[in-house]
């Protein structure tokens, strides 16, 4: 007898995946990869990198699968692992910059990077895309994650809150704050 993976519910798909059903672990990636996708690529604003980092969200979940708390929504669990992945690749990448100013390598490598995306964005919609995703990006990430987790994933406020662990009010007053310098650095 087969077992209908759709129809069970994030947790029960865990357990069996722990159980060592791996096809479970390929639904709980079917149902959240579109949108820890999009919370990633909100933080980081590049497609590429936002693609290395939503599979290796999804591989350290993997791994850590068995402290995950069933009772607590999955989205919830996988997003904080998100983020801190995100964290990661920020200071590896502020690591980059740095040590890409001390070698001539890294400057001519930064160039072609850049020539190869303003090809890219040739169309004006994108282009306008590519522009908000950066000024999206280049906010502090007090900012940035709350607007990321509310405006692009649509998590309600105390969704938000419980996986910034920080107060609702905090919440909105980070929300207000990030819209202000988005709409600056925009204008």
């Amino acid at each position: 007898m087969t077992i209908d993976l759709t129809a069970l519910s994030d947790g029960e798909l865990a357990t069996l995946c722990l159980a060592g059903r791996q096809t479970a672990f390929g639904q709980i990636m079917h149902r959240h990869q579109a949108a820890i996708y999009r919370l990633v690529r909100g933080y980081v604003g590049d497609a590429d990198e936002s693609l290395d980092l939503t599979q290796e969200t999804f591989i350290a979940a993997h791994s850590a699968l068995s402290r995950y708390d069933v009772s607590r929504p999955l989205r919830t669990w996988l997003s904080v692992i998100a983020l801190n992945k995100c964290r990661d690749w920020r200071r590896k990448r502020a690591v980059r910059q740095f040590l890409s100013f001390t070698t001539p390598i890294g400057r001519e490598a930064e160039a072609v990077a850049e020539d190869r995306g303003a090809i890219e964005d040739a169309v004006a919609d994108r282009q306008e895309l590519d522009r908000v995703t950066r000024a999206i990006a280049a906010l502090p990430r007090t900012l940035k994650e709350p607007l990321v987790l509310r405006t692009i994933e649509g998590m309600t406020q105390a969704e938000t809150a419980l996986i910034l662990e920080i107060s609702e009010k905090a919440v909105e007053t980070r929300l207000y704050r990030a819209r202000q310098r988005l709409a600056a650095s925009l204008s």
